[in-house]
């Protein structure tokens, strides 16, 4: 869209560049997430010249990056193999129980990625397995290895899947359905429709939740570290963790942002100037219902067996140790303060993170310029970071220059708004692309003031995207662990610490019950997302 058409909607001829507020909040969130990034700075810089061309050169470094780089694109390619897919299924289709598929296929983004890693081993794994003590008596005394790449990839897809299922699922929801009746018009049949008119309207929403599967592939560390594949996020906590070294752990993460940096500047080259506007008044109309017919049941069979893996198993595995406790006669800790405080903390994440995603988003959809883009651009850094590099910066922060916040329940809450924002941006923008400008043209022509104009055009609309963005903040920020264990107030427990807790003591009934705890209330919010039309 040109510039001056943005102007036009966004207060007309008064405005000589993008609204200040707008761009004075979205511009202290861009500080905000620059604060870690500076502080991995300071460290590296501290390792001296020589080591850092050491730590760069090495041919272990190298591999590291290689194997990360094409770990994200197998988790984003194979997450979108599944995602569209289901999203199509859920939404426009005649499948059998499609609104409890839609809740089904979306919960496993609950599942922590060390649960579910440790449920695949435990089902898959090479000696000692369900799986393989279920086939010894057929003579099969080994399985292959689940452990390395191929183990990382199919973990990370079964448990980050949903980041592109819940965006591509509200870009389905914002295509007008007259662009699909029109391509039927002319002879197209639903596959050729889908593939020429459907799948392209999209590509907002697949290029904003692939970009989040890919940077949360970088970023995990339950998984690799199960999995012994030796990822960035790996790699960087053994050496802080064996050496002590901050400084070339520093180095490491900072050669991590320049691969999230790359992946940015892939995403902005597949990103055109092309308009994806469908939002119009007719919106609101109910899409045709596509017929499944004799594919019904592969259609049930591949939503019983992504759900089976991502969900069923992990849920599997946590009765079992819950019930072989109980059985034994142990009674697991009260779970009650937990999740509220893990409702807390990630609710106030939620609600915090949208309201500065709204700016960010608007700014880089209705201004696009090199500022704006800049900015969009700078909240994605986070996110690519492991959680513990984000929580020894604000450590670091807090306890040396604002001690009043350090452990505290706002201090926590602005460690979950750097890691996890582009979750709620990329939902927010996917949907705000598939509004057309002209509707809050129309509006403005009709005396409606700029702000009267977002409120009752523009984010009716985008709701989708909203809701959509702030359940994926909640659903990451309430499994998320480092940095709640390093932030977070002094006996403030969540379920995600208290799992955590109750594995390094070898508790299992007690992690059972509070994964079994985080799963419900996991459950309960994905509830909210699926309420809408599928």
């Amino acid at each position: 869209m040109k510039f001056a058409k943005t102007l036009k909607i966004w207060g007309g001829y008064g405005y000589s560049g993008p609204p200040l507020l707008l761009v004075a909040a979205a511009a202290t969130v861009a500080i905000a997430i620059f604060t870690p990034l500076a502080y991995l700075f300071v460290r590296a810089a501290g390792a001296g010249g020589d080591r850092i061309g050491e730590l760069l050169s090495r041919g272990k470094t190298i591999e590291v990056f290689a194997g990360s780089a094409t770990l994200a694109l197998g988790v984003t390619l194979c997450s979108a193999a599944i995602a569209i897919p289901l999203a199509f299924l859920t939404t426009r289709t005649d499948l059998p129980g499609r609104r409890f598929w839609a809740i089904a296929t979306t919960l496993p983004l609950a599942v922590p990625s060390y649960v579910g890693s440790f449920a695949l081993i435990a089902t898959f794994g090479t000696r000692g397995s369900w799986l393989q003590l279920l086939l010894e008596p057929l003579g099969v005394s080994e399985l292959p290895s689940i452990y390395g790449w191929p183990g990382a990839l199919l973990s990370l897809t079964l448990f980050t899947y949903p980041y592109l299922l819940i965006s591509v699922r509200s870009g389905l929801q914002g295509i007008d359905p007259a662009l699909e009746e029109a391509s039927r018009s002319l002879g197209r049949n639903p596959w050729q429709t889908f593939w020429q008119v459907t799948l392209p309207q999209l590509r907002p929403s697949l290029v904003a939740g692939g970009l989040l599967v890919a940077l949360y592939a970088l970023r995990d560390f339950g998984t690799p570290s199960l999995m012994r594949f030796d990822s960035f996020t790996r790699v960087i906590f053994t050496q802080y963790k064996t050496s002590f070294d901050r400084h070339s752990a520093a180095v490491l993460a900072l050669v991590l942002v320049l691969l999230v940096w790359l992946i940015l500047w892939l995403e902005y080259r597949v990103r055109t100037g092309a308009a994806y506007y469908s939002q119009s008044s007719g919106s609101s109309r109910v899409p045709p219902t596509i017929k499944l017919g004799p594919w019904k049941g592969i259609a049930i069979a591949l939503c019983a067996i992504v759900s089976g893996l991502g969900l069923l198993l992990p849920l599997a595995v946590t009765v079992f140790w819950l019930g072989r406790g109980l059985s034994a006669g142990k009674i697991p800790v009260d779970t009650w303060e937990a999740a509220f405080n893990s409702i807390l903390a990630a609710g106030s994440a939620a609600v915090v993170t949208t309201l500065f995603a709204l700016p960010v988003a608007i700014l880089a959809v209705r201004f696009p310029g090199r500022l704006t883009t800049a900015i969009e651009r700078c909240t994605y850094i986070g996110f690519g970071l492991p959680g513990i590099t984000i929580a020894l910066s604000l450590v670091f922060l807090g306890a040396n220059y604002l001690p009043w916040l350090y452990q505290t329940l706002p201090m926590l809450v602005f460690a979950y708004l750097v890691l996890f924002l582009p979750q709620s941006v990329g939902t927010i923008r996917s949907c705000l692309l598939q509004v057309n400008p002209q509707l809050e043209e129309s509006a403005r022509s009709l005396g409606r003031s700029p702000w009267q104009t977002l409120r009752e055009i523009t984010l009716p609309l985008v709701s989708p995207g909203i809701l959509g963005g702030a359940v994926l903040v909640f659903l990451t920020a309430i499994k998320e662990l480092p940095a709640t264990m390093l932030l977070a107030p002094i006996g403030f427990k969540t379920l995600a610490t208290q799992i955590w807790q109750a594995t390094e003591d070898v508790a299992f009934t007690d992690a059972a019950a509070a994964s079994l705890t985080l799963l419900l209330v996991s459950a309960a919010s994905t509830l909210l997302l699926t309420r809408q039309k599928v």
